[in-house]
């Protein structure tokens, strides 16, 4: 008896289209009710479609994807996805983007040997990547510092009457309440606002001393 087949589609954030994934697995006319579509990262399963899916998938049935590393985001979690998949669940997958990833037509031992290869190799490519690209983005984010870029959000400059009215709360002429207030800022921000301009007065009085 023929198995079910199954499609699965992720994304990594909301923001990111799906169509070129779904557009994939259109010419092979799975039913709705058995495609199953997450959009979030992939750094680690509890996702709640692919645990929908996995939770039907039975010996015999077909899994579908557009590439392998839908299926995770590192070495690890692909093989341990595909070992489940194949040997746990006895299900096939189809990776369209790797024609030797099809468990469906390769079911002799020296197909599958070779799935087990190019998988593993491919695997280990992929992560390389990333930890590669990792390591670059480090070496140009160092690299920016010790120029003098400054990274996260520039500082709002402070309100005009921001010294008289932080001189006030020092001297306890009002509460930090009040303060931050009289500023326009949450309590949180102007008070660290404040200990910052202390600190930076204190640098500067060291220095002309």
């Amino acid at each position: 008896m023929k198995g079910t087949t199954y499609g699965y589609v992720r994304v990594s954030a909301r923001d990111q289209s799906e169509d070129r994934q779904l557009a994939a697995l259109a010419i092979f006319d799975i039913s709705h009710k058995n495609l199953f579509l997450d959009k979030q990262s992939g750094k680690d399963f509890n996702r709640p479609a692919y645990q929908r899916m996995m939770k039907k998938l039975k010996p015999g049935d077909l899994l579908i994807v557009k590439s392998i590393d839908r299926l995770g985001r590192n070495y690890e979690e692909i093989l341990e996805q595909w070992r489940i998949i194949t040997k746990e669940k006895q299900a096939d997958i189809r990776v369209l983007d790797m024609p030797l990833l099809d468990t469906s037509i390769h079911r002799d031992l020296t197909g599958t040997l070779i799935a087990d290869i190019v998988l593993q190799l491919l695997s280990y490519v992929a992560q390389n990547e990333r930890e590669n690209i990792r390591q670059r983005q480090a070496e140009g984010i160092a690299a920016a510092k010790a120029r003098g870029v400054r990274f996260g959000r520039p500082s709002q400059p402070l309100p005009d009457n921001f010294h008289q009215v932080h001189k006030d709360w020092r001297n306890k002429k009002m509460t930090l309440q009040q303060a931050a207030r009289a500023c326009d800022m949450p309590e949180g921000t102007f008070y660290a606002k404040a200990v910052r301009v202390e600190k930076s007065l204190e640098i500067n009085v060291c220095g002309t001393s």
